[in-house]
C-alpha cells in the first residue's frame, strides 16, 4: 500500500470510527447474529443473513481503516509557494471568469462538494509542484481543461 495523506483531523476521525466499530458495533452485530441463530433454520433466516452481511461489511471497513492508518502520513499546514499536500489553491479555468478555491488532500479525505481534491485525481495531480501564475492542463473524459493557478495558501 502507498502512503495515505491525512490531515490530523481526519486521522483522529478514523481512529475514533475504528474504535467504535471494534467495540460498540462488533458487539451489536454479535448480538444480532446470536438472536438470529436462535430463530432456527439458518438457510431461510433473513435476519441471520442480514446480520452476517452487516458483519462482513463492518469487518471490511475495519480492515480498510486499519490499512489507511498504518500508512498514514499526517499533512502539516501548508507554508510554501508551491502546491503540495494540504495547500489551498485558487484556480481558474481559462475559459471561465469564476475562480475556485480547492484544498489538495489525500484520497481518503477527498470530497469535491467541500472542494477537497485528492492528490491522486487528475486535477490534484496536475496541480502538485506548480507555482502561482502557472498554467496547466487536465485530461478528462470530456477533453482537456486549461487552468491557471491564481493563488496558493
Amino acid at each position: 500500500m502507498i502512503d495515505q495523506y491525512l490531515s490530523q483531523q481526519k486521522f483522529d476521525e478514523l481512529k475514533e470510527e475504528l474504535n467504535t466499530l471494534k467495540t460498540v458495533k462488533r458487539k451489536e452485530i454479535a448480538d444480532k447474529l446470536a438472536y438470529a441463530k436462535g430463530l432456527g433454520d439458518l438457510s431461510e433466516n433473513a435476519e441471520y443473513h442480514d446480520a452476517r452481511d452487516a458483519h462482513h461489511d463492518m469487518e471490511e471497513r475495519i480492515a480498510k481503516i486499519e490499512g489507511v492508518l498504518k500508512f498514514a502520513v499526517i499533512t502539516e499546514e501548508h507554508h510554501s509557494n508551491v502546491v503540495d499536500m494540504g495547500a489551498t489553491v485558487l484556480v481558474q479555468q481559462e475559459d471561465k471568469n469564476e475562480s475556485e478555491r480547492l484544498v489538495v488532500v489525500g484520497s481518503e479525505e477527498a470530497d469535491f462538494e467541500q472542494k477537497k481534491v485528492s492528490n491522486e485525481s487528475p486535477l490534484g495531480a496536475a496541480m502538485l509542484g506548480r507555482k502561482q501564475g502557472e498554467r496547466f492542463v487536465v485530461e478528462t473524459p470530456r477533453g482537456r481543461i486549461h487552468y491557471k493557478i491564481l493563488d496558493i495558501e
